[in-house]
């Protein structure tokens, strides 16, 4: 039923959650995973850190490149086929568009994110993605 199933995960507890429910479902139906994280900076991104440190897309886009290690990790020590990519950008355009570029069957995400309380409920990605994507979105609870 699934060939390619999309996991974009920002690291937090939510999207870890959806990435197992994603690799699960992957397993069933023999499906490569495609987990996407978008350092997305906004506004953040000409400001400069203090010192040696990186700048904030440097380090927004190294927590990204962590978060789809984990998963893509996982996945390959079962045997599926994993791809992961980081793109840097408004996270609910750029998973849209990631979906089209792989002909994306399902999108399984988390509820919310890193956002806290501007993202309670349903997360506004989370939210964006459902109701302007043509892909169907699996959000495990």
């Amino acid at each position: 039923m699934f060939e390619t199933i999309l996991v974009p995960t920002d690291g937090s507890e939510y999207a870890e959650s959806a990435a197992e429910m994603a690799l699960e479902l992957a397993k069933t139906h023999d499906a490569a995973v495609h987990v996407l994280s978008v350092a997305d900076t906004g506004p953040l991104e000409s400001i400069r850190l203090p010192g040696d440190a990186a700048s904030p897309e440097g380090a927004f886009r190294a927590r990204a490149e962590r978060a789809v290690e984990t998963i893509v990790s996982r996945g390959e020590e079962t045997g599926l086929e994993m791809t992961g990519t980081v793109r840097t950008g408004p996270a609910e355009s750029e998973i849209l568009e990631y979906a089209t570029e792989v002909d994306a069957d399902l999108i399984v995400m988390g509820t919310r994110g890193r956002g806290g309380v501007t993202r309670a409920a349903l997360g506004s990605v989370t939210d964006h993605v459902v109701r302007l994507g043509d892909v169907p979105v699996f959000i495990p609870e």
